[in-house]
């Protein structure tokens, strides 16, 4: 396992903090493929859109589909993807902020740990054994053993001052 500690401003599209896009650009050329398979269920403003299936719930934001993350992957198929980009909001206020805006209820569904393991358990059902999977957040635990992961590197990008670190882990499904 490699672990890296790098230093960017903060910023609210995540996949552009330069450490970051470094690290997922990496993802990408790790394929043999020309043009791996990805997803990216949360995509936002994301440099990597025109490379993956994009989802966003946010109906304001260019995205292939305007669906809750859980309904968006119970669309895709089995066994099918090469990379999945994972960068949910981090904590149940940012949930609630993201629910909200689009005028759709919040409630113990939507913020407690079993909304985040079924969609673990689905980036599992959509990607293939060999997958990468990189997840930005507040901790490491990523998507998990588990689900068949195992964690090949971790990023930790430090903003400074008050801000919350970001911690990025790439990992790959192993069984």
């Amino acid at each position: 396992m490699i672990i890296k500690r790098e230093w960017a401003m903060p910023s609210s599209n995540t996949f552009s903090i330069e450490p970051i896009k470094t690290l997922i650009s990496e993802v990408f050329c790790s394929f043999d493929a020309i043009n791996p398979k990805a997803v990216d269920p949360f995509v936002r403003n994301s440099p990597f859109k025109s490379h993956c299936l994009s989802n966003d719930l946010d109906s304001g934001i260019q995205a292939d589909f305007h669906l809750d993350a859980l309904d968006f992957f119970k669309t895709l198929s089995d066994s099918f993807y090469d990379i999945v980009l994972f960068d949910p909001p981090y904590s149940p206020r940012q949930v609630s902020e993201c629910y909200k805006k689009e005028g759709r209820s919040v409630n113990m569904q939507t913020t407690q740990a079993s909304f985040w393991s079924n969609i673990k358990a689905e980036i599992s059902r959509i990607t293939k054994h060999g997958a990468k999977v990189v997840t930005c957040g507040w901790n490491s635990g990523g998507i998990g053993k588990k689900y068949g992961f195992e964690i090949e590197k971790i990023l930790l990008v430090a903003h400074g001052g008050w801000h919350n670190d970001t911690i990025v882990t790439v990992e790959t499904k192993t069984h």
